[in-house]
Parts: C-alpha cells; sequence; structure tokens
C-alpha cells in the first residue's frame, strides 16, 4: 500500500523527511534513480541552468518544438499556484492521481535514502517521463548545476543561461565560481550552449575541460536587432524578420537567442522549421514572468528577486513607460541581496508597499525597509503583513494610468495571483 492517496498529504509528508531544505549533491538521490532506471531517458534531453532566464528559455523550446509536432516533456521549478505546474507533458501540467504514483513508486525503492523534496519532486519528474515516453525531455536546474539533482541526467544539449550572484551561500561569492557550477551540466563531446553576452571565463574552461561543444552569443551564435524584428545568425543557420519574444523585456533575445542555438545543435535529431520558429517565439507564455494584466490600472507580475532580474524588470519598466505612475509592492526572502535589488527598481518606482512573507525564510516588511535602509527612496516606504495587504493598498492609491508592479519572489507573485482569483 501507498504511504498517502492524497497530494497535498505525500508533500506536506516531504517537507519533513530531509534535515535540510537545500543539500545538494548526487550520490543519494542518483543511488534511487539508479533502482528506478530513470538516469538513461530515452527521449533527447536539454538541461538549462543559469541565474535567471531558465524559465523563459524553458518556455521558448517548449513552445517551438511542440509548435514542431513533438511531444515535450518540461520539468521547473518552483511552481506558483500548484505543485502539477512543476511537471509537464506535452503542454498539460500533471493530475494529482499521476503524482501520487510516481513519489509511491519512489518511496517504495528509496529503501532508508533520505530525500529532500526537490529531489523527490526530480526522480518524480524523471519517471513519469519514462512513462510517457515524449519526443524531448527539458530539465530545468534548480540550484546550481554540478551538484542538482537533474545533474544525474546526462544532456544531449546543455544550455547556460544568465549567469549572477545569486545563491552565495552554496555557489560561491563571484561570476567565476558561481559560472563553473553552472557548467557542471556540461557534457563531453556534446553542445555546451551559453546565452549570457558576457559569461565568465569559467564556462569556457569547463567546456574546454570536457572536450565539450562550445556555443556562445556573440562568438558562435548572433544576434541583429532591427526596429521591429530580429535575425539571428547561427554556424549552419542563418534565420531573418524573426518576431519579438512573447516574453517582454530586451534581455528575452538573450534568452532566445540561445534557444535558436539548441534547436541547431539538435537539427539532426529533432529537425524544426522556420515556421515553427516564429510562431513559437511569438506564442510562448510564462506566467508571472513581467506577465501584464491590463485594465484601467494594469498588474504587472514578475518573479524577480535578485540584482540582475531586478535589473531587467528595471529596463522593462523603462522602456515601457505608463501615462500615469509605477506603484511596487515587494516582498522577498532573507537570503537575497535586498539593498542591490532594490537600488536598481529605484529609479523607476513612484511608490513602494513592502509586503512582508510569512516563510521560514521569508523577509518581515520590517526587516526588509531596513535591509535597504541606505536608499532614501524606501527609507520611509510603508510596511505592509502580507502582499495582499500590500496590493489592496496599492491599487487603492492607484488613479487610472497607473500601475502597480509586483516582484520580489515567487512567493510574493504567487500570493498576488491568488488575490486576484
Amino acid at each position: 500500500m501507498p504511504r498517502f492517496t492524497s497530494l497535498p498529504d505525500w508533500l506536506a509528508w516531504q517537507e519533513g523527511l530531509h534535515p535540510k531544505e537545500i543539500d545538494l549533491g548526487l550520490e543519494r538521490v542518483a543511488g534511487v534513480a539508479q533502482r528506478l532506471q530513470l538516469q538513461a531517458l530515452q527521449p533527447v534531453v536539454v538541461t538549462v541552468a543559469g541565474t535567471n532566464g531558465k524559465g523563459s528559455s524553458i518556455a521558448m523550446l517548449e513552445a517551438i518544438l511542440r509548435q514542431a509536432g513533438y511531444r515535450v516533456g518540461a520539468y521547473t521549478s518552483p511552481h506558483l499556484l500548484r505543485y502539477n505546474e512543476r511537471i509537464r507533458i506535452d503542454g498539460e501540467a500533471v493530475d494529482d492521481a499521476s503524482l501520487c504514483a510516481a513519489f509511491a513508486a519512489i518511496d517504495e525503492v528509496r529503501s532508508d535514502t533520505s530525500l529532500s523534496y526537490f529531489e523527490f519532486g526530480t526522480l518524480a519528474a524523471l519517471w513519469l517521463f519514462r512513462q510517457s515516453a515524449p519526443d524531448i525531455v527539458l530539465l530545468e536546474v534548480g540550484l546550481g548545476g554540478r551538484l542538482d539533482a537533474v545533474n544525474i541526467v546526462d544532456a544531449d544539449v546543455a544550455l547556460v543561461t544568465a549567469v549572477d550572484i545569486d545563491h552565495s551561500e552554496w555557489l560561491g561569492n563571484d561570476r567565476v565560481s558561481i559560472g563553473r557550477e553552472k557548467a557542471g551540466i556540461f557534457r563531453r563531446a556534446r553542445p555546451a550552449v551559453c546565452a549570457d553576452p558576457d559569461p565568465p571565463a569559467s564556462l569556457k574552461e569547463v567546456a574546454a575541460e570536457q572536450q565539450a561543444e562550445w556555443y556562445a552569443l556573440g562568438k558562435q551564435f548572433r544576434i541583429v536587432r532591427q526596429a521591429d524584428s530580429w535575425q539571428w545568425r547561427g554556424p549552419q543557420t542563418h534565420l531573418e524578420d524573426l518576431p519579438m519574444p512573447a516574453l517582454p523585456g530586451e534581455h528575452q533575445l538573450n534568452n532566445a537567442a540561445g534557444v535558436l542555438m539548441v534547436i541547431e545543435c539538435l537539427r539532426h535529431q529533432l529537425p524544426v522549421n522556420a515556421a515553427a520558429i516564429r510562431i513559437g517565439l511569438a506564442g510562448a507564455a510564462l506566467p508571472g514572468r513581467c506577465q501584464l494584466i491590463p485594465g484601467p490600472v494594469e498588474l504587472l507580475l514578475d518573479v524577480s528577486h535578485n540584482p540582475h532580474g531586478a535589473a531587467a524588470l528595471a529596463g522593462l519598466l523603462e522602456t515601457r513607460a505608463c501615462k500615469g505612475q509605477t506603484h511596487l509592492v515587494i516582498g522577498m526572502l532573507a537570503d537575497k541581496d535586498v539593498e542591490a535589488a532594490l537600488a536598481a527598481l529605484a529609479p523607476v518606482v513612484d511608490h513602494w508597499y513592502l509586503a512582508g512573507l510569512e516563510l521560514p525564510r521569508g523577509l518581515g516588511a520590517d526587516a526588509l525597509r531596513q535591509q535597504a535602509a541606505k536608499l532614501p527612496e524606501v527609507a520611509d516606504a510603508p510596511c505592509f503583513v502580507d502582499v495582499a495587504t500590500a496590493m489592496k493598498q496599492a491599487f487603492a492609491n492607484a488613479v487610472e494610468g497607473d500601475r502597480v508592479v509586483v516582484c520580489g519572489s515567487f512567493h510574493t507573485v504567487a500570493d498576488a495571483m491568488a488575490c486576484r482569483v
């Protein structure tokens, strides 16, 4: 008999199973995967690592490949509203029963091996992909790359998106150290794609050590920006008059360029025509990433939670000016560089609303303000117990033509979405 029959019970139990929420290393998860024969997936596998841009890149890959007629499995994290969002097969989130069956299969063979919440989820995704046999599987690294549970699978193509400083406690305090961790997903003699226009040297060094096929934005493949379209030039393929990615922000062009390099690397296994690329780029969607909800006071939701992501959001807000003023609701986790993230946003914000996050790693609103005390724009910002209260006040203060922006964490955006359901 399975340990539990409902998804909420399985997830609640997993949260307390392992003594550490984050416990990087492959030995435990690889041992269980081996018992379940999950490491040698038959579909083509693309693994995506990076500080920012992983989810966007997978969304574009998924849209293009599905438009080309392929069945796609995608594993991403974290989720916004439902755990099921983490595992998609052919564009649909898996149902509760499938997840429960996967968890039961893992629990049956793990013996006394303790698994973290993320490791359990990763194994469940691999188990479900083996059951459903899609044409291609897209795996998003949770943290780092080298020691992340996803890295027990050898990728046919590895993609690294933008690299910046985040999760320093586990990955290092500089881009070179962090880049080396991200590059841990590279495999010998297989394509290693980098979509960061200014990558740390460690990425190329690891690719050389692995004798991987190195493809870097600005070197082996390039973007040619035009007024309302763009060109992509790769080693074998040139694509002209491409639509701007549906996901907003100039930084998405870098992500899209990396995606097209992955597509080219797979051209012999999974050929994709130009029409599928154009339709996929124009149609990709990703909730919570610069997601715009129109109205008299428009709402923009973005999960940006580090200085690099905040700077990208600020760039979008600057280029996409609104008629009125910008009201920003922000809630962040305690292990983030709060001051640098808020400093990046300060030039484009008229009114601040600091929201507390009631989580083990969450910052209360007062603590959030204290961490940004050096910023005069934030020093006297009002504090709110939670995101819902902050949003309510922001919309009460806003007038037609203004916009409300919610950012700072997946949890912040999830709470904002829940307010509107």
